[in-house]
């Protein structure tokens, strides 16, 4: 059996208690993959400016509609975009705040 250096074996317990099940760590992991894909990125980006559609977002960041729909769909999956239909156009916007604010926290640590 390995000893501990600095934890005793209750501290060693509390942190056990505490940690997040795999089910909980395998869900942050899918979340965060969002953010290393820098298209998803850029759509994030955009979408924490205004709302827009995928024609829209095509013409901003310049890259083909098929490519942006099939990201958006992976960000809806994922709950951090949700749309609404106005007449026959579908406009995409970050589902919560935090996202940006997640963006704009990690844009200051880089930077630091």
């Amino acid at each position: 059996m390995e000893k501990l250096i600095k934890l005793t074996e209750r501290n060693k317990y509390e942190v056990l208690k505490i940690l997040p099940d795999d089910e909980v760590v395998d869900k942050l992991a899918l979340y965060f993959q969002n953010f290393s894909d820098q298209t998803r990125i850029k759509i994030l980006s955009c979408l924490s400016i205004m709302d827009m559609c995928v024609n829209d977002i095509s013409r901003v960041l310049n890259i083909n509609q098929t490519t942006i729909s099939h990201q958006l769909k992976t960000l809806k999956d994922q709950d951090l975009i949700d749309y609404k239909r106005e007449g026959k156009i579908i406009m995409y916007r970050l589902k919560s705040q935090y996202v940006n604010d997640m963006m704009l926290y990690a844009v200051k640590v880089t930077e630091a």
